[in-house]
């Protein structure tokens, strides 16, 4: 396997340099490009024809002349709508109106006719969105387009512009990934989490370098539109390794324009959700009101225009807990009433509490035309968002929770130079800055985690009462979140004879990406059983808590977190540089080559230094443990060679065949080590370790020693990716395109759990398993040696039906499959290792938690009698995997955390079950009012999950520890226990799967996925 990935990568870097130079047609500037043909009635190609466009709203002109083959080309336009005029000596002049979208190439034909004739511009395809894509003719790219008007006509859940991507095959929806950006709907791509997908806005960057995905929200009333490029991006994409999302903001115009809209979602109506909220208890209230405002105007007649939008999210939500919760946190308070809970007298126990959240979005854009050959814009946005009583959850008190406070800004300062009709400049200079916080409610210095409040390791698994955040140590989240980034990018763009070369320089100056996770001392106590089992054992909490027979050795579940500095900060830079061409070989035949470099500097350096400061990379050597010493450096081979072709046959015009084949680059996000960093954040402490018991040497474990440090043999993970399809337009109003993609990963990350005793041994002591403890710390290893498979057949249809119909539909067949222990992503930190002494064992390889076998989509407007229109957003797709858990070391390996669980003997394997499928329905009716010439009030009504079905997805009880109705034995389960006789025999392992909540139930309400009904109710005012 690796010397035939080596070979694949070899040719494609030989083909990359033998063909010089790639590219331009789907631009990561947030821009897009004009291409097109002129002929006579004939179909004789007509050159020296003269070709200007003009942006209508702003005058801005640009001038170009048919080469001898009549194509011309204007590269890098601003997204928007243009007046075409073309001319020719002999020829009638000809005009129309075209539509450049973001990252997009627009293809038209222009015929003229004789000068004492009418003339006739024809089109190829018309203005088009995510329902009406235009035949692609020019690059292998695989995604789609999604224009402001999709966003403001399609019911969007969550008001979150992510929503809509769902229509572009290759994408699907998955929970946020971090506290502070839980409004942000991530959208997965190639089966990963989506937290690897390179994301811009205005050409400036707006990817979360800590922890993946979006960094900062944007209002969808600000986006003019937006790109979402599933796979196979041209070389001026950089950093991912699957998708990308280029958006394009609005902009002001010579007419004051603008809209006023209110969203109003109440209490009364929102469905109950059975699940999480059964009956009879009282209903779970959630409302959330959303009050929206855009306006653009001239400032300058001709010179300068602005825009200005904002958005107000005012969210009243609370979690009522279950009459199972409740019974379970009064026995908690009768434990402390007696005198068990450590440090604790007394627990209330209220009977809901309060999530209140509130967001404020806003954008301010100035446009300004200096000249015809040099236009500007300057923009600011911001993004600041509170949320009271956060991760508070169905199974935990009030204890858990914390106040989050994140604060986005970002601001952007673009240039477009025409140096000639052929040639554009366009220089991006980007700055953002995030400060987030986590305030908690809480300071006990220990956390209580029981079964029946842990239903998995990423989702919903917190403790019932304490200071923690999920069932792990105190490292899952940081409460300081800084990240600071200025970007400097300068992209040139060309037209010269049959090719449109592009190159240029992208850099990323982060002098802060840090933070700081709880410093104070804590424990973290796990118990075996819940509450009301101590009321009448008593003695059994006592000896669990304090570890003592027969709960001591591995059998105690108490951690305990040391006092210490929290915190850890980098300095990274990242560089990217790319050359690029399309070149079009005849007519039909058009081929896209290019090469792209990236790499980093500082990107194992925290605090100023190196990981030789690490405490864990000097105790390796002093104690000769058998792992690679040393430490990583910045990978500096990253050579990205892609190549793509389109082929549009004479005979057929209206068929397009594409190919690409790729390598794609990512340093994936940092907070998966980010404990490594944390090691080295006080280097004057710093003692060497070169032999046993020397200062600088990490204790043994059974002294609370551990340590975590980064494989040396660092590899920056890529994919290549392979696609081919087919496009093919019929009756001018349906579009029905093919695609397969396979997308090869390696060097994804994996965390290796070298436990003292079990599977890490230092020749230096004797072999026994006391010694080895007593001496020899706990190693986490974190290493780039992962494997992963996507593959997808993807089918779109789009069409319109007379002036009253159109849809889109779109079917994808996948599979995506990588190595794992508990949970399987691809292009993400979580994945574990069950045994580091094999870590490819059989059962660790399976399907990825973003698998789904089949994803349907369709999207329509429907216009019906009455002025009445009926838009609509249907998702339906497969059940998503599930990997059921265990808290015991059934693998006697030392560590309980990465035990998948044993029924009937057999250990089960990596996501081997598979949850409910997914399907939401949602609507949205509108009935415009004109108002004069100008104005038009909308009033409209929106239905989500019209039909009301429950949606857990994946989102099951995944330990079994957990299970409503308990398991006989957690090392291997064989009976479930409804009473204490256990006699219902397990003779399928799905009898164990029991729904936890919905789906993307990860941080709290209004950060759901798979919500219940709710209606929405609103009006929009336009001018």
């Amino acid at each position: 396997m690796p010397s035939k990935l080596f070979a694949a990568k070899l040719i494609l870097l030989i083909a990359g340099l033998f063909l010089t130079l790639p590219l331009a047609v789907k631009a990561q500037n947030a821009t897009g490009s004009l291409l097109g043909e002129v002929q006579d009635a004939s179909g004789a190609r007509i050159k020296s024809a003269t070709v200007i466009v003009t942006a209508i709203g702003s005058g801005i002109q640009r001038q170009a002349t048919t080469d001898d083959r009549g194509q011309f080309r204007f590269p890098d336009l601003t997204p928007g709508n243009y007046h075409l005029v073309v001319n020719a000596k002999g020829f009638a002049e000809a005009s129309t109106d075209v539509t450049v979208q973001v990252s997009n190439v627009r293809d038209t034909l222009v015929t003229l006719r004789p000068a004492a004739e009418q003339q006739t511009v024809n089109v190829k395809a018309e203005a088009s969105s995510i329902a009406t894509q235009e035949l692609d003719t020019t690059d292998a790219v695989n995604g789609g387009v999604v224009t402001g008007k999709d966003l403001q006509t399609i019911p969007l859940a969550a008001r979150s512009f992510a929503n809509i991507a769902y229509m572009v095959p290759g994408t699907e929806p998955v929970e946020p990934s971090d506290p502070t950006k839980a409004r942000i709907t991530a959208v997965s791509t190639g089966g990963s989490s989506g937290l690897n997908n390179q994301l811009t806005v205005d050409g400036v960057d707006n990817s979360d370098d800590y922890i993946g995905g979006f960094l900062q929200n944007f209002s969808p009333d600000v986006i003019r539109e937006f790109a979402v490029q599933t796979s196979q991006q041209n070389a001026d994409i950089g950093r991912t390794t699957a998708g990308s999302v280029v958006i394009s903001t609005r902009s002001g115009t010579t007419d004051w324009h603008g809209d006023f809209a209110v969203f109003e979602r109440a209490a009364a109506l929102n469905a109950r959700f059975p699940i999480d909220n059964p009956s009879p208890q009282p209903k779970q209230p959630f409302s959330r009101q959303n009050y929206v405002g855009t306006i653009g105007a001239p400032v300058v007649k001709d010179k300068v225009w602005v825009f200005s939008g904002f958005e107000m999210v005012n969210e009243h939500a609370s979690i009522n807990y279950s009459p199972d919760s409740l019974t379970q946190f009064n026995a908690l308070n009768q434990l402390a009433l007696q005198g068990l809970v450590p440090d604790t007298s007394s627990i209330p126990v209220p009977p809901d509490v309060r999530v209140p959240y509130q967001s404020y979005l806003g954008l301010l854009r100035f446009d300004w035309a200096q000249s015809q050959r040099s236009q500007w814009f300057i923009r600011y946005a911001l993004d600041n968002s509170t949320t009271n009583n956060a991760l508070v959850q169905q199974g935990t008190l009030p204890s858990t929770g914390a106040t989050t406070h994140s604060n986005y800004q970002n601001g952007a300062i673009s240039n477009t130079f025409t140096f000639s009709p052929s040639w554009v400049g366009n220089f991006t200079f980007g700055a953002s800055y995030l400060h987030g916080t986590a305030d908690r409610n809480g300071y006990l210095g220990f956390a209580l985690a029981f079964p029946f409040s842990s239903t998995s390791k990423t989702i919903s698994g917190f403790e019932t009462y304490g200071d923690n955040q999920f069932v792990t140590p105190i490292t899952a989240f940081p409460v300081i979140r800084n990240q600071e980034k200025y970007q400097f990018r300068y992209d040139v763009s060309g037209s010269v004879g049959r090719h449109a070369p592009k190159f240029g320089v992208d850099f990323i100056h982060e002098p802060v990406l840090s933070g700081a996770f709880p410093g104070q001392a804590e424990t973290t106590y796990i118990l075996t059983q819940n509450p009301t089992y101590y009321l009448t054992n008593p003695n059994q909490f006592t000896a669990e808590l304090n570890c003592l027979p027969p709960f001591d050795g591995a059998n105690c579940q108490t951690t305990s977190t040391t006092a210490g500095n929290g915190s850890f900060s980098q300095n990274v830079q990242r560089l990217g540089l790319y050359a690029m061409d399309s070149w079009r070989v005849t007519p039909q035949l058009t081929v896209n080559y290019g090469l792209r470099y990236d790499t980093t500097y500082g990107l194992f350096q925290a605090s100023g230094v190196n990981q030789f400061l690490n405490p864990g990379v000097a105790t390796i050597q002093g104690l000769q443990l058998p792992l690679p010493t040393g430490v990583p450096y910045d990978y500096r081979k990253a050579f990205a060679p892609r190549l793509g072709i389109v082929y549009s046959p004479d005979r057929i015009e209206d068929l397009v065949i594409r190919a690409g084949i790729g390598l794609y680059y990512n340093d994936l996000a940092q907070n998966g080590w980010a404990t490594a960093f944390q090691a080295v954040n006080t280097p004057s402490t710093f003692q060497p370790c070169t032999k046993p018991w020397d200062p600088g040497c990490l204790p043994g474990a059974a002294d609370g020693g551990a340590g975590v440090v980064i494989d040396p043999n660092y590899h920056t993970p890529y994919s290549t990716t392979v696609s081919g399809g087919v496009q093919y337009l019929w009756h001018k109003n349906w579009t029905l395109s093919a695609d397969y993609v396979h997308e090869q990963g390696v060097h994804g990350y994996r965390r290796y759990e070298y436990t003292a005793g079990y599977t890490l041994f230092s020749p230096l002591f004797a072999q026994d398993q006391a010694t080895q403890q007593a001496n020899v710390p706990n190693l986490s290893v974190f290493k780039s040696d992962n494997r992963s498979s996507y593959n997808a057949m993807m089918l779109h249809l789009q069409g319109s039906v007379s002036r009253r119909f159109n849809l889109t539909a779109n079917y994808v067949l996948s599979s995506a499959k990588t190595w794992g222990c508990v949970l399987g992503e691809l292009w993400d930190y979580v994945n574990g290792v069950c045994n580091p002494q094999n870590p490819f064992d059989k059962g660790d390889y399976g399907p990825s938690g973003e698998d789904v076998t089949s994803r349907f989509t369709l999207a329509g407007v429907v216009y019906v009698p009455g002025g009445f229109q009926v838009t609509t957003l249907i998702q339906a797709e497969s059940a998503r995997p599930i990997t059921l858990t265990t808290p015991v070391d059934v693998n006697g390996l030392g560590d309980p955390t990465n035990d998948r669980a044993v029924v009937n003997g057999v250990q089960t394997s990596l996501d081997q079950f598979r949850g409910t499928p997914y399907v939401q329905v949602d609507l949205r009716v509108t009935r415009p009012f004109n108002v004069g010439d100008r104005w038009q009030i909308s009033p409209f009504v929106e239905f989500f999950n019209l039909f009301n079905r429950n949606n857990p997805g994946a989102n099951y009880v995944t330990n079994i520890s957990a299970l409503p109705t308990p398991v006989n034995d957690l090392y291997n389960a064989t009976h479930l226990c409804p009473t204490p006789a256990c006699n219902v025999p397990i003779t399928n392992p799905n009898q164990l799967l029991v729904p936890a909540g919905a789906l993307g139930d990860f941080f709290g309400p209004g950060t759901t996925v798979g919500i219940p009904f709710a209606a929405q109710l609103g009006v929009r005012v336009t001018f």
